[in-house]
C-alpha cells in the first residue's frame, strides 16, 4: 500500500493512479495537500475505485481486513477523517466539523483530487451518513453506497425510534467530556459486542483512547445529535444497508428505516453481532459488499 502521509516524498511519475491533469506542479501540490490532510492511502488495481470511510473514534485501519479483499479488482482508497488516525490535526476546525457536512466536504475533495467517477463508497456507522451527504454534494462521484450500521438520527423523536432518548445522549456526551479514557474503556466492549472475544473490545478501546479528547467530544456531538432523515429520500445512488442482528448503537429497526427511506436500496441482515462487523465479521461484510457491487 502506498503511503501518502508525507506526499512530498512521492513524485507524480511514481504514482500510476495520479490523474493526468493534476501532474502540473500547482495542481499536484493542491492535490497532495488534500491527500496529506486526510492521510489518504491508495492500493489495488482496476479501473474502478472503492473508498472506505471509518466511524467515530476509529481510523482507516478498522477497514484493513475488508479492504484488502478488494485490491485485486478495485483501486482501494483508505483515509482518516480530520482529527483521527494520522490525519493533519492542524486542519481541524471546530466550526467546520460541528456538523457532518464538514466531513462530507472532505470526502468530496478527496474524490475530486483522485478524479473519482462511479466509485463505490463504503461507510461504517456515522460515515454512512457522511457518504450519503457526499453523494448528494457530488452527483456521479459514487454510483454505489454501502452503509454499515447506519443511523440517520440516534435520538428518538415522535414516531421515530433511533434507540436513545435525548437525555441518554446528553449523559453519554457528558461522560465522554468528563472522562475520555473511562468512557472509552466502558463503552468500547458494549459497542463492539461479542463478549466472548474481548480482544475486539480492547482494539476498539485503544482506538478510542488514541483520539484527541477534545476532537472526540466534538465529533461525538456532531454524530449523536445529527439528523439526516430528510436526506435519505433524496439519494439516487444504489445503496446497500448492512445491519447486524444485535447492535446497541444502530439496532436492526434503524437499518430497516433507512432501507424504507432510500429509494434504490437493498437491506441485508448479517449473521453477526455488535456495531463493528468490519472487525468482528469481516468475511461476512466482504461477501455482502462483493455480491452488491
Amino acid at each position: 500500500m502506498m503511503k501518502l502521509a508525507d506526499a512530498r516524498s512521492y513524485e507524480p511519475s511514481h504514482s500510476t493512479w495520479l490523474p493526468a491533469r493534476l501532474t502540473g506542479n500547482t495542481c499536484a501540490r493542491q492535490m497532495h495537500m488534500v491527500l496529506r490532510r486526510n492521510n489518504v492511502n491508495v492500493s489495488g488495481a482496476g479501473s474502478r475505485a472503492m473508498m472506505f470511510s471509518h466511524g467515530f473514534g476509529c481510523d482507516q485501519n478498522m477497514w484493513n481486513a475488508v479492504a484488502r479483499a478488494f485490491e485485486a479488482d478495485f483501486r482501494v482508497i483508505l483515509f482518516d477523517h480530520v482529527g483521527a488516525g494520522r490525519s493533519d490535526l492542524t486542519a481541524y476546525q471546530a466550526t467546520k466539523y460541528a456538523k457532518l457536512d464538514g466531513y462530507a466536504d472532505d470526502v468530496v475533495e478527496i474524490g475530486r483530487a483522485l478524479e473519482l467517477k462511479d466509485a463505490a463508497f463504503v461507510g461504517h456507522s456515522v460515515s454512512a451518513m457522511i457518504g450519503a451527504l457526499a453523494s448528494l454534494k457530488a452527483p456521479g462521484m459514487f454510483s454505489d453506497l454501502v452503509m454499515v450500521g447506519p443511523s440517520p438520527r440516534y435520538v428518538d423523536e415522535g414516531d421515530y425510534i433511533g434507540g436513545f432518548s435525548h437525555d441518554q445522549v446528553e449523559e453519554l456526551l457528558e461522560f465522554l467530556a468528563d472522562n475520555h479514557l473511562g468512557w472509552s474503556a466502558a463503552m468500547a466492549p458494549a459497542i463492539m459486542g461479542n463478549p466472548d472475544r474481548p480482544e475486539l473490545g480492547e482494539t476498539l478501546a485503544n482506538s478510542f483512547c488514541a483520539t484527541d479528547p477534545e476532537i472526540a467530544r466534538q465529533f461525538a456531538r456532531a454524530t449523536f445529535l445529527s439528523d439526516n432523515r430528510a436526506d435519505l429520500p433524496r439519494l439516487n445512488t444504489r445503496t446497500l444497508v448492512l445491519q447486524c442482528r444485535e447492535d446497541i448503537i444502530a439496532p436492526p429497526y434503524v437499518g430497516e428505516y433507512v432501507h424504507a427511506q432510500v429509494p434504490n436500496s437493498t437491506y441485508v441482515l448479517l449473521d453477526a453481532t455488535g456495531h463493528c462487523p468490519n472487525l468482528s465479521a469481516p468475511d461476512k461484510v466482504t461477501a455482502a459488499i462483493r455480491a452488491f457491487v
